[in-house]
Parts: structure tokens; C-alpha cells; sequence
């Protein structure tokens, strides 16, 4: 739903700036064209979803705010600035780099300092301000996946890491527009040389909030150290990008009619080829070779160790997030903490309110050992280590070829004694 909402407000958006029909759809359909929307959102990606329409939604209510500035459309824009800031913290480079895209140009300026920008910033503030109050108090939890991603592999000094991140960067930039401009190219063969060219106001505009975010971003990789950047990381300023290409063939004045045609029909037989890629991995994996995690029986090993839920843990302390989100989907009675990373602290009363099953796995061996960052936090909280009995299972893969099984390993602690 996210991702037809984002969709449909980018096409709002372009519809408000272009007049043709068909080069509006086409910017439309430009979205489709990013990795993080035709792959990653089908496999895996949550808050970035969410985050991509946000910014639909507010480039739908900044040009309109620009081209026929109303109280609605300033409300509109805040509440997608509320919206984007609780999705993704990067997302607040996008209205940032907006404003300082619009200072140059004259005729728009006014808008920045019309009173009813006051609306925008106050219903943003209510939308954020319930989650502004848990980051203030859970800083280091809000921000350390991300940080942690980012500086994977960190090594060396800080010369090579600038260079190693600044690499890592251009190579994600590169690996997220190029389909994009591909595709575009590939519709408009023999006009790329006039489109290169045009220029208009909303072409200066949005091509200047795709460059201060992406020199933004620069100055945090650089700031930070980070070593390694993803692509979906970048999604919610590349995603700018078919906007950005559209208004240049339409500030070039290129017919477009039968182009609409061209981009779709291969558009949808890649989207189509994926989706059914996508779902099919549960199958061809294990074909392959590998396994992935559909294939991982997180059901039959909660099955198993709850003798089929007949025992039910009052707390799940899971040795990864993927791990304790899975089985959360199997036991959603259950409260389901990681023991760190982001860090939980455990108290001497944890295991009071009943039983606690603490579970962790490896990598592909059917005994994994008890992690020893996972053995400390558990000491921390009171838990003798002559409690810990490692106990072990390891059931088939879904799907899986012959007796290939995956391995978990786990331990129940009851309550405490009075």
C-alpha cells in the first residue's frame, strides 16, 4: 500500500509541474525503475517504504506550496516532514536541502517566509514529538545499526577511510541511478544531447536537492569515518532522479507521444520478472546450493522447543534482531528483547514475571555455540553460569534438499524462588 501511495503522489507531484499527461505517468513509473523499490522493498525493507512515500508526499505538497501556495498545501508538506522523520532519520535532509534549493530563485524565495510555513513546522512537531521523546532518551539504540553498518570493515587511518567511503558512495549513487538513466536512455536515444542541456526553474530546483543531499551525505561519510554505504540508504534522494530527468525532456520540449509505451511494456516485464524471481527463492535456492530466509523452519523450531506452544515463555531474549522479529511471528504473546545491539539492560528481577527462553544460531552448524557477548549480558542480569545448559535443535529446511537442516541453539530459565 505504502509503495502505491508513494507512486501515486509522485505522480501528483510531476503532474503538478508538467503538463503532459504522458511524461507525468512516465515520471511516475520512474520510480519503479530504483532497486530499492522493484527488489529490496520486496524482500526486505520496511522503514524505507515508508520513508519513500513521505517524500512523494511532500515534494506532492512543496510544489504545490511553490506553484499555488494554500494553507492545506503548507499542512500538507508538514505532515509529510513528520511522517518522512519518523521513518528515516536521513529523510531530514530532504526538506533541508529544499529550502536551500528554492533560497536562489527570486520569485519562489517568499514561500520560505510566507506565515503559513509556521503550520507546517507545528504539525510536523506533533507528528515527531512522541518519538522525538523516546530518541532523546534511547539515543544509542536509535542510532547504532545504522552506525554500525556503516563503518563495517572499518580499518586503517583516516585518510584511507575517507577515500574507502568516498568509493563506496559513488559506487552506491552509481549502482542506484543507473537503471534510471537506462531506461530513459534507451526512450530518448536520440535526444539525450537536448535534454543534457535544458534547463528550467523546476529542473535548477530539483537538481539542486539532488546534489546538496548527496554532497550531505559525503560530509557524513566522511565525518563518520563510514566505510560502507548502501544503496538503500540513498533511496530517498535518488528517488528524486525521474523527476529530475522528466522535467529536463519536458524543459527540452521533446515529443513524447508512443514514449510512454516504450518505457512501460519493458518496465513492467522487468518488474514482473522479479516479483516472480522474488517469490520464487524458497524454491530455486536451495537448487542453487544456498539457502535463504524463507528457508529457515523459524516455525518448526518454536513448534518444537514450546512442544507445540503448549509451553509458552513469558519473555524471548533472541541473539539477533532477525532472529527474535522471526520468532515473534510464532510467539506473539510473548515480549521479545535482544540482549544487545541496540543494548537491553537485563535487571536482577527479568525472569520474575515466569519462564524465559533464551535462543541464538549459527551458521549453518547444527549445534551453534552460545554467543559469548549473549553468556555475559545474561550474567549481568543475575543468571548463574552454572544455569546455562546449552540445549540444541536443528530441524529441516523448508524446502530443503534431503536431510540439510538448520541449527539453533536455546535454554529455559524459570522463575526466580522467593
Amino acid at each position: 500500500m505504502l509503495l502505491f501511495l508513494c507512486c501515486l503522489f509522485y505522480g501528483l507531484a510531476a503532474r503538478v509541474l508538467i503538463q503532459d499527461r504522458a511524461l507525468a505517468a512516465m515520471a511516475m513509473l520512474g520510480v519503479l525503475t530504483l532497486p530499492p523499490v522493484f527488489l529490496l522493498a520486496q524482500r526486505d525493507l520496511s522503514h524505507t517504504v515508508a520513508a519513500l512515500f513521505a517524500v512523494s508526499l511532500f515534494l506532492y505538497g512543496l510544489f504545490r506550496t511553490l506553484r499555488s501556495p494554500s494553507l492545506f498545501s503548507y499542512l500538507l508538506t508538514g505532515i509529510a516532514v513528520g511522517i518522512g522523520l519518523i521513518s528515516k532519520y536521513n529523510f531530514a535532509l530532504v526538506p533541508v536541502a529544499a529550502v536551500l534549493a528554492i533560497l536562489p530563485e527570486r520569485d519562489l524565495r517568499q514561500r520560505i517566509f510566507d506565515w503559513r510555513i509556521i503550520a507546517s513546522f507545528a504539525v510536523a512537531f506533533v507528528i515527531v514529538l512522541p518519538h522525538a521523546y523516546w530518541i532523546f532518551n534511547n539515543l544509542t539504540s536509535a542510532s547504532a545499526g545504522t552506525l554500525n553498518e556503516m563503518k563495517e570493515g572499518l580499518s586503517g587511518g583516516r585518510l584511507t577511510q575517507a577515500f574507502t567511503g568516498t568509493v563506496s558512495l559513488i559506487s552506491a549513487i552509481f549502482g542506484a541511478s543507473i537503471l534510471p538513466l537506462v531506461f530513459f536512455a534507451v526512450v530518448f536515444p536520440f535526444d539525450i544531447k537536448r535534454i543534457y542541456r535544458a534547463e528550467s526553474q523546476w529542473t535548477r530546483i530539483t537538481g539542486r536537492m539532488i546534489g546538496l543531499c548527496l554532497v550531505a551525505v559525503l560530509l557524513i561519510v566522511l565525518g563518520l569515518g563510514a566505510t560502507h554505504i548502501r544503496e538503500k540508504w540513498l533511496a530517498l534522494f535518488v528517488v528524486l532522479l525521474p523527476l529530475y530527468l522528466c522535467l529536463k525532456i519536458d524543459a527540452a520540449g521533446i515529443e513524447t507521444t508512443g514514449k510512454l509505451k516504450r518505457f512501460a511494456i519493458p518496465l513492467f516485464i522487468m518488474i514482473f520478472g522479479v516479483l516472480i524471481g522474488v517469490s520464487a527463492r524458497v524454491l530455486t535456492s536451495p537448487m542453487l546450493g544456498s539457502y535463504n530466509k524463507l528457508n529457515v523452519p523459524y516455525d518448526t523450531f518454536i513448534r518444537e522447543i514450546t512442544k507445540n506452544h503448549t509451553i509458552q515463555p513469558a519473555l524471548v531474549i533472541g541473539d539477533d534482531t532477525n532472529l527474535a522479529g522471526s520468532v515473534r511471528l510464532q510467539l506473539p504473546q510473548a515480549t521479545i528483547i535482544t540482549a544487545y545491539n541496540p543494548p537491553v539492560p537485563l535487571t536482577a528481577d527479568w525472569r520474575s514475571t515466569g519462564p524465559v527462553l533464551v535462543i541464538w544460531r549459527g551458521k549453518g552448524e547444527p549445534e551453534p555455540v552460545l554467543p559469548d557477548g549473549l553468556r555475559e549480558k545474561l550474567i549481568e542480569g543475575g543468571v548463574a553460569n552454572g544455569d546455562i545448559v546449552p540445549l540444541y535443535s536443528a530441524p529441516l529446511y523448508h524446502l530443503g534438499k534431503g536431510n540439510d537442516r538448520y541449527g539453533f541453539g536455546y535454554f529455559w530459565l524459570t522463575q526466580q524462588k522467593p
